[in-house]
């Protein structure tokens, strides 16, 4: 698809709208890991600006947040409440938590969500979102709604995370993207 920052090619066969929303969205991803590029475990927990948050707390909630998105797709649970114990420290790395977990299992949990929907019987499926604080009422998303808040959501945090490594050693994302550095070398930590 044409329209991306990044080289994104699915590792598997969708078309249409389901093409378009996954391959966006592995755009962005792609993105915001194109700023973590070469950090290390202390930069990734170093603030820069006055907001407390870091690298390492934007990989690890953006994680979460693709987990949670699967969990809720696969359990449909119209009981579900969010956890706020659970999401205390969301945007923070504790000290038993490594950058480099939280990458990998961004990734990970980035992949498993993907494979899902394209596997999904379609876009128009109803999925029962939790409740929570801000959403005290019972809603049911489509899987594009979904797939269009994952989105918007992890472009959200792109431009966090820009902010925070470029304020971190100067480093800009746009420009990383266009360094010459071939795409298969874009290491992270």
């Amino acid at each position: 698809m044409a329209g991306t920052y990044t080289p994104v090619t699915l590792p598997f066969t969708v078309s249409g709208e389901k093409e378009d929303l996954l391959t966006l969205l592995a755009d962005q991803r792609q993105m915001f890991t194109v700023t973590l590029r070469g950090i290390t475990e202390e930069q990734a927990r170093q603030r820069t600006t006055v907001s407390t948050l870091t690298l390492g707390g934007l990989v690890k909630h953006l994680a979460m947040g693709e987990q949670s998105t699967l969990e809720e797709l696969v359990e449909r649970d119209d009981t579900a409440e969010f956890d706020m114990q659970k999401a205390a420290h969301a945007y923070e790395l504790t000290d038993d938590e490594t950058f480099a977990g939280w990458v990998e299992e961004y990734h990970r949990a980035a992949a498993a969500l993907d494979d899902y929907v394209a596997q999904s019987a379609g876009l128009d499926e109803l999925i029962p979102q939790m409740t929570a604080p801000w959403q005290p009422e019972r809603e049911w998303w489509t899987i594009r709604k979904m797939l269009l808040h994952k989105l918007r959501e992890t472009a959200h945090h792109c431009g966090h995370a820009d902010i925070i490594r470029e304020a971190l050693d100067g480093q800009n994302t746009m420009a990383a993207l266009y360094d010459g550095t071939d795409p298969s070398e874009w290491a992270i930590g």
